[in-house]
């Protein structure tokens, strides 16, 4: 037997398609003599119906950890002198940017990568460096436009969307529907 494992409304991403859509039909398929659907099936306006093991849904991801403090910190380049380099913004030394507590994890690049175009790799660690802080601001801005949506001109509507979106994008991951993280041990046991 089947049962809807999405409700009519509710946005999946539809991995074959590689598409966000929304459910506009939950349609469960009858048999005669089943009291339950058989199978149940959905149609996201894409021109087919799929099934449940299609569609994922969006979910937040345990590793973001909010209101953390990332730093950009300089390593010494071991493979070339500061006279080796001298074209780079800091010669002898490349960023990197720490996020963890202690002063390790988190990103660097590889000496050639930073050599080819040392001003594109500093603008993106220091960046990556200030994505915290611009995450919050945007939190921030789409909070107070919640909080009183009439009020809030056109423009900060339009920002605070724009602000959703991109937060979204950051802390939505793709995840199975919850029945089917809870059969999966069971299935794993069984075989």
């Amino acid at each position: 037997m089947a049962r809807a494992q999405f409700q009519k409304g509710q946005k999946v991403w539809v991995e074959c398609v590689g598409a966000w859509a929304q459910i506009e039909r939950v349609q469960p398929v009858w048999a005669k003599g089943f009291e339950e659907p058989v199978r149940v099936t959905y149609d996201v306006g894409l021109g087919r119906e799929f099934l449940g093991h299609e569609l994922l849904l969006p979910a937040d991801d345990p590793a973001s950890n909010g209101g953390e403090t990332w730093r950009l910190m300089r390593a010494r380049n071991k493979w070339q002198t500061a006279e080796d380099c001298p074209h780079h913004p800091f010669p002898g030394t490349y960023p990197v940017v720490v996020t963890d507590k202690a002063d390790w994890g988190g990103w660097r690049v590889p000496g050639a990568e930073y050599d080819r175009d040392p001003d594109q790799i500093e603008f993106q660690a220091r960046l990556i460096a200030a994505a915290p802080r611009l995450m919050a601001l945007a939190e921030r801005l789409v909070s107070s436009v919640d909080e009183a949506p009439e009020d809030a001109p056109p423009e900060l509507q339009v920002l605070a969307r724009e602000a959703r979106a991109a937060l979204q994008a950051v802390t939505h991951v793709l995840g199975a529907p919850p029945e089917a993280l809870a059969a999966a041990p069971r299935e794993s046991q069984a075989a």
